[in-house]
């Protein structure tokens, strides 16, 4: 391809909208295969927290009225299970359609509030991060595309000011995760932050182990690489072509890194997207294959211009710079806070992560017992989970993109009491009715013929064993005090008041 970014003539982007729009499709069918998999045990009707109870408090503090139009979603009218799942298995399906290279404004409009609907009443399951931002990820991207023409190189050029839009999204999100750690955690500052990230991040993976161990001034050194990335290259990104390559190479190799060292769900991948924009055709024909740069070189020697797309480009860049007024002065406050949205749509919002590091790893362990005295000298059995470290000898799995929702709520839980996640007693109760929705949640059933008498939780501190272990072990462990939660039977007054006063059923 002509490298269309001297100074006869202007750069292009027609790969790189191809390229953003793929990577979307794929974080969109794996958040909606999330939800396939996990929505009914965590906000079904027989869920951990019931989205009609959720629904039902939500419209007395507010109406239906004015609970739709504070968290905006399709399940104000039907959030039956069907509905849930119908709602999941559209989003993959039209999610697929987008990653095969098939996208226009309707589909992407459709898939962005079909995930809204979903984060609006997921309820802390949904409360991360990249929620919000695949959300606003999304809602740019239906302005690159014309309304109805779905094929991977259309007619029309992708607008300038949406592209630009991407740019101030990775802006943000770089230097608001750096700004949120300079301000945060000592560790940080002092350059030891990966002395411990790796090992207590909230899921490790199978290569986190190994940068744990790595020399304690390469650990250092990627706390320095981290700031490059995150407080430097943002600066770059709206800079000449050069500089923003470069700045657009360094965040992308800090996403890859997360990648590899641990399991941050679609996090990383999610932030590659809006990098992407930091290069032109020039750059990806150079690293493309020759055949798609020849369908963008076409592409564009036909592009016919659209004077309604121009129009909404910029009235959506107006409308996001009015709207990014309030994230700019909250991320350049004193008390930033981290992941919050400032509107209902969630159309700008203001992100960070690992603002501090903790220093020990917690983990909460449900178990089992068929004994009748549920005593420290009772057979406990373990319910494993499917991503959270539980037996010494379990290899940290891979995990991400996909997301773990429980167990990554049970990584908070274990730096908090029981108080702050009532839910636990629910997924007590049903554990102790083998209920098939709640065990879905662990990687197996330690009591497949019959539930268990008794289950409680024990809280236990988890470190990284060194590699050259005799035992080969992955992980030691020592139990933290009293249990979390005490041994209970189906009958225990506490758990069957509790269930009473919630409208919960086992």
């Amino acid at each position: 391809m002509p490298d269309r970014s001297d100074h006869t003539d202007r750069p292009t982007y027609w790969l790189t909208r191809f390229l953003i729009l793929r990577l979307l499709g794929i974080v969109y069918a794996v958040a909606f295969l999330v939800a396939i998999n996990q929505i009914l045990p965590l906000i079904g009707s027989h869920g951990l927290t019931p989205v009609d109870l959720f629904i039902r408090r939500v419209a007395d503090a507010l109406g239906y009225t004015g609970g739709f139009f504070r968290l905006p979603s399709v399940f104000w009218w039907n959030h039956s299970d069907t509905a849930l799942l119908t709602g999941a298995w559209i989003g993959f399906v039209l999610s697929c359609i987008v990653a095969a290279g098939f996208a226009n404004a309707l589909i992407l409009f459709m898939l962005w509030f079909l995930y809204m609907s979903f984060c609006n009443i997921g309820q802390e399951w949904y409360g991360y991060g990249w929620e919000i931002q695949l959300l606003e990820t999304g809602f740019l991207a239906i302005f690159l595309t014309p309304l109805l023409d779905p094929r991977p190189f259309p007619r029309r050029e992708p607008p300038l000011p949406i592209i630009i839009l991407f740019r101030w999204l990775i802006c943000r999100i770089m230097f608001g995760a750096g700004l949120i750690k300079l301000r945060g955690d000592e560790v940080w500052r002092n350059s030891t932050a990966l002395y411990y990230h790796f090992e207590t991040q909230p899921m490790p993976g199978p290569l986190s182990r190994w940068f744990h161990f790595l020399p304690r001034l390469l650990l250092r050194m990627g706390v320095w690489f981290n700031w490059l990335a995150e407080l430097v290259a943002p600066l770059f990104v709206f800079g000449p072509r050069i500089a923003r390559h470069i700045a657009g190479v360094i965040i992308i190799l800090l996403q890859i890194v997360l990648i590899l060292s641990g399991n941050l769900s679609f996090l990383n991948w999610l932030t590659i997207i809006p990098a992407l924009a930091c290069f032109d055709d020039a750059f990806w024909a150079r690293i493309l294959p020759h055949t798609l740069t020849r369908r963008a070189e076409q592409a564009a020697g036909t592009a016919m211009p659209s004077r309604p797309m121009t129009i909404t480009a910029w009235t959506v860049t107006v409308i996001i710079g009015l709207l990014s007024i309030q994230p700019v002065f909250n991320m350049l406050s004193p008390n930033q806070i981290m992941n919050t949205s400032f509107d209902p749509l969630n159309l700008v919002n203001t992100y960070g992560a690992f603002g501090s590091v903790g220093q020990q790893r917690y983990n909460i362990v449900f178990e089992g017992t068929y004994d009748n005295i549920p005593t420290d000298s009772a057979t406990w059995k373990e319910y494993p989970y499917k991503g959270l470290p539980t037996s010494p000898d379990q290899r940290p799995p891979q995990v991400a993109p996909y997301h773990l929702r429980f167990d990554w709520q049970m990584w908070f839980a274990a730096m908090s009491t029981p108080d702050d996640y009532p839910w636990t007693l629910t997924l007590i109760a049903k554990l102790l009715h083998n209920d098939p929705g709640a065990l879905s949640l662990f990687a197996s059933n330690p009591f497949p013929n019959k539930p268990p008498l008794y289950i409680r939780a024990i809280l236990y501190h988890y470190s990284f064993a060194p590699p050259d272990n005799p035992g080969h072990h992955w992980w030691t462990r020592q139990t933290i005090g009293a249990p979390w939660l005490p041994a209970m039977a189906a009958d225990d007054p506490r758990l069957l008041e509790y269930l009473g006063t919630s409208g919960k059923t086992p």
